[in-house]
């Protein structure tokens, strides 16, 4: 009820205040002039520059005066400000992100559905969406398929980032925050001319913090605590009137933890007899007990070079990427309750089985998040009732092994685009775009041997840390595409037509060697081979990707507009064998109601928006209302299957997933330097077919939240003639999400199958879980930020979750597992910020 009377309430507010997606209403200061702006909020949109009002799109905009006055710095900050957007990152890795726009969500080990797009160039690689990008100016986020003017992976939106460009004089920026949990942050830049057309731009950017979270059995605040920092160069040279030249170099670095993740167990029957068996997620008290410190590295290099020339009447702009970065984390490993580390099949690996016991006998009894208990052996409470264990993922003892991840990826990629840059009624533009991709993933689980995790994917039996499973694939991808579009001007009414095709050749091949053997089963130390040979695989995938969108402007002050497009995200390969591990142990076992393939199918969205945007007042007061409608056949969908294999990732396609939805944006400055903003998305969806779990039809899409509200205050105004007082406040509820596409629901799990062989002998129905509970609950953030302008200086508090809200970041149900892996949000940071322009 309380979250019902906020939607209403800002509902009103918009009725009686108005608002636009922009949540500041300063122009850009780069990519137009001042006077041919007219103060109204400039876009590249479309690849051009152009009024936001007059974009036939939803379109929501950061400009620099929000950047600087909401501290907003990267795509989760973004997307917390943004109406139907929400954002899931740093849960396993720092470049695992994933990003809701209106109900398409990005996979995990597929492709993205959102393009980030920095200074004209789209990059390549995912992990970068989260990463510190430089100096910013303004961000703009696209919503709905924009593969047709923004190119690959742009399915559900595109973010458009726009970074400082050096000037004609010197100038630059410092600014320091330090907050509770040892947060401190910093940020600087430089730049100005280096001669006659010559100009450039420094930045860096550093930040450390302890993390919220402590693990109770190292005794050390290891669970969230992070280091990162990166460096931005940028040279823009002028040759000539008609030709510049602009080249980028970034790298970053990061180390930190990973995997901050808790269990939760979802079976109903177990719970009489511990109610922690079945808890529901919203519920669950954290805390972090794993014996290895896990730990995150990721390091990202990417070079760029565009060039623009005008030929008078004509554009041309090419620019070419490199790209590499590499990412790799360590932790406790997940598999203690299926005994994989207690019997060895091996003498060689004896001394992980003394450790598993030894660790075990001298942990009984310490405490951990219940159900789980540390009994005097290490064989599951099913087999040993008197004196076995229970152990959650990530537990205290060394029976759960140690895995090791890594992401590796370098790519190269080009643009070439010829454009129109007339003023006339006909605007156009052509292209090709060409990429290649090398990827190499790895998944190894290793027995802990008290000697810590190994950073090599294979370690012999025998080692300190034995390899049990393996799994690890080298992905190559070569992309050609070609697009164009066109758009003409009659009086009021305007049209336009993109078209984009892509061509995506993929190929797979397992790195693990056929003849290696999983020192604890005997079995091939990547399952899959238990059922044949893994060979050399390859596909192609290709796509037309068209967009229409119609505008009508009876003023300047109104446009009602309307588009449809067709979005796109490749096929692509899970690792080999995956198929057949997933029929044996699931299918086959316990009569799963679940199909995996080695390869999941391109997913192929068509989406349709609606709406009118406008202002009042010369433009003190905007609005914003759009409807979308979009049907998505074989959505691409991360699974998460633990069993006594160990564990793997694999994509699935859910066949056929319909979208619908309704959005309102407004603000207003009801007195001078005094706004108010607000904005309202309410979205439905539904799951028209699944082939790869029948059962989940007419469930929600997954990661969808139910709506979202931002509602905030901001006021900037002189106290005297020289100071002036700044407050901002934004308020954001995220409403009730499911993670996944099994919901409200119960299913057999791999303790149905060995319940009545186990020493209880129990039917095999008191396994089954019940995922009803397995929803993340509505929740409301607020943020707020406070200070004075003294001439150049600036100094400020903020604080973020101000409330200290207790709320989930993410919620990954293992189905046939009986329960689910679930992480928290940032809990509240308050802080001071002090910085310096000259």
């Amino acid at each position: 009820m309380r979250h019902t009377r906020l939607l209403a309430a800002a509902s009103y507010i918009g009725l009686i205040s108005a608002a636009s997606p922009a949540l500041a209403q300063t122009a850009p200061s780069e990519p137009v002039e001042a006077e041919e702006s007219d103060n109204a909020i400039i876009v590249t949109a479309r690849r051009q520059n152009e009024r936001l009002q007059d974009v036939p799109a939803s379109v929501s905009v950061l400009t620099a005066d929000a950047l600087e006055k909401t501290g907003a710095e990267n795509a989760e900050d973004f997307a917390q400000l943004t109406p139907g957007v929400t954002i899931v990152t740093g849960t396993a890795e720092a470049g695992d992100t994933q990003i809701n726009i209106r109900g398409i969500n990005g996979a995990r080990d597929a492709e993205s559905s959102v393009a980030l797009v920095v200074d004209g160039i789209l990059k390549t690689n995912t992990a970068q969406l989260n990463q510190n990008q430089g100096t910013l100016r303004q961000v703009e986020i696209l919503k709905g398929p924009q593969g047709a003017l923004y190119g690959r992976n742009a399915a559900a939106g595109a973010i458009i980032l726009q970074t400082k460009k050096p000037g004609d004089f010197f100038e630059g920026a410092v600014r320091a925050s330090y907050a509770n949990e040892n947060t401190a942050e910093g940020t600087a830049y430089v730049s100005g001319p280096l001669g006659d057309n010559l100009g450039f731009v420094l930045s860096g950017y550093y930040r450390t913090t302890d993390g919220f979270f402590r693990n109770e059995f190292l005794d050390r605040k290891v669970v969230d605590d992070q280091e990162v920092w990166s460096v931005d160069g940028r040279v823009v040279a002028d040759l000539g009137d008609a030709t510049e030249v602009d080249i980028k170099a970034r790298y970053s670095q990061l180390r930190g933890a990973s995997i901050n993740f808790n269990s939760s167990f979802h079976i109903p029957a177990f719970g009489g007899v511990n109610p922690a068996f079945f808890e529901d997620v919203n519920e669950h008290p954290f805390g972090y007990y794993g014996n290895i410190r896990p730990t995150n590295e990721q390091d990202s290099f990417d070079i760029s070079a565009k060039i623009e020339h005008d030929f008078g009447g004509l554009t041309l702009t090419a620019w070419a990427l490199y790209s590499d970065v590499d990412q790799a984390l360590t932790a406790d490993g997940t598999s203690a309750d299926f005994a994989r580390f207690i019997a060895a099949a091996d003498p060689a690996a004896n001394n992980v089985v003394n450790s598993c016991f030894a660790t075990t006998v001298g942990l009984t009894g310490f405490p951990l998040n219940q159900p789980g208990f540390v009994g005097q052996i290490p064989v599951p409470f099913i087999f040993a009732p008197a004196n076995g264990s229970t152990f959650g993922a990530y537990s205290p003892t060394t029976c759960d092994g140690t895995q090791l991840q890594i992401r590796e990826q370098s790519d190269i990629s080009g643009e070439i685009r010829l454009a129109s840059s007339g003023g006339g009624a006909l605007s156009w533009q052509i292209g090709a775009y060409f990429l290649k991709i090398d990827r190499e993933t790895g998944v190894s689980i290793g027995g802990d041997t008290g000697a810590g995790v190994s950073e090599e994917l294979f370690n012999p039996p025998g080692s300190a840390n034995p390899t049990s499973l393996l799994l690890a694939d080298k992905f190559d991808t070569t992309v050609y595409a070609a697009f164009g579009n066109v758009e003409y001007e009659i009086g009021d009414l305007t049209a336009g037509l993109a078209l984009r095709y892509d061509i995506e050749d993929r190929s797979s091949e397992s790195q693990v060697p056929a003849t290696a053997l999983d020192p604890f089963t005997g079995g091939p130390i990547n399952p899959g081979l238990a059922f044949g040979a893994l060979s050399p695989v390859d596909a192609t995938f290709k796509q037309l990707q068209p967009k229409v969108s119609l505008s009508y402007q009876p003023n300047p002050d109104l446009n009602f507009y309307a588009n449809w497009g067709i979005g796109f995200k490749s096929g692509g390969f899970n690792n080999q064998g995956s198929s057949a591990i997933i029929d044996a142990n699931f299918v086959q076992f316990i009569g799963a109601d679940v199909s995996i393939e080695d390869q999941y199918d391109k997913e192929v969205s068509s989406a349709f928006e609606l709406g009118v945007k406008g202002e009042i007042a010369n433009g003190r007061v905007t609005f914003d209302l759009a409807g979308y409608y979009t049907e998505i056949d074989d959505m691409q969908f991360f699974e998460f299957f633990v069993g006594p294999f160990g564990l793997l990732r694999v994509v699935s396609n859910i066949d056929e997933v319909e979208v619908y939805g309704v959005e309102f944006n407004t603000s207003a400055e009801v007195v001078e330097g005094w706004k108010f903003f607000g904005s309202v998305n309410v979205t439905e969806s539904e799951i028209k077919a699944n082939s790869s779990r029948p059962s989940t039809v007419g469930n929600k899409s997954p990661y969808t939240a139910d709506y979202t509200i931002n509602l905030g205050t901001e006021i900037d105004t002189p106290l005297t003639d020289n100071v002036d007082l700044i407050m901002r406040a934004d308020y954001r509820i995220t409403g009730p999400t499911w993670f996944h596409s099994f919901q409200d629901q119960t299913a057999p799990t791999l303790f149905s199958g060995l319940l009545p062989i186990s020493a209880l002998a129990l039917p095999a129905f008191v396994g089954d879980a019940d995922y009803s509970v397995a929803r993340r609950d509505a929740f409301g953030v607020l943020n707020l930020r406070a200070g004075i302008e003294v001439g150049d200086f600036t100094a400020a508090v903020f604080a973020e979750n101000a409330l200290n809200r207790k709320y989930l970041n993410e919620v990954i149900p293992a189905i046939e597992f009986g329960g689910s892996f679930i992480s928290p949000g940032s809990r509240r940071l308050v802080g001071v910020e002090v910085g310096y322009s000259f």
